[in-house]
């Protein structure tokens, strides 16, 4: 029995790799779930997965995956937001300057 895999099997397999990457990081405590590196390895890895349908598609899979990458850019644009956030309140507190003297 060979395997047959295609450029859109690969990048199936290196979009699970991430996400499962990413679970175990979190799990190991080396990444923060709301940190970026976090959501972006789910971002793209659920992307990947959605590239790896174009071989055989699967509704459940294609739902699922669209979902989880639609939390993660929400996740994405919430950790931007609060950063953004962080850094004028921190140019408010230092008289407009948000550079170290």
């Amino acid at each position: 029995m060979g395997f047959n895999l295609l450029w859109y099997d690969w990048v199936g397999i290196a979009g699970t790799m991430m996400v499962l990457g990413a679970f175990f990081l979190l799990q190991a405590g080396k990444v923060s779930g709301t940190g970026l590196p976090y959501q972006l390895l789910n971002l793209f890895g659920a992307g990947g997965v959605l590239v790896s349908l174009l071989g055989q598609f699967n509704v459940s899979v294609f739902v699922l995956e669209v979902v989880w990458m639609a939390i993660s850019v929400y996740g994405i644009a919430r950790t931007v937001r609060r950063g953004v956030a962080a850094d004028a309140s921190r140019a408010s507190r230092s008289g407009g300057s948000t550079t170290p003297d």
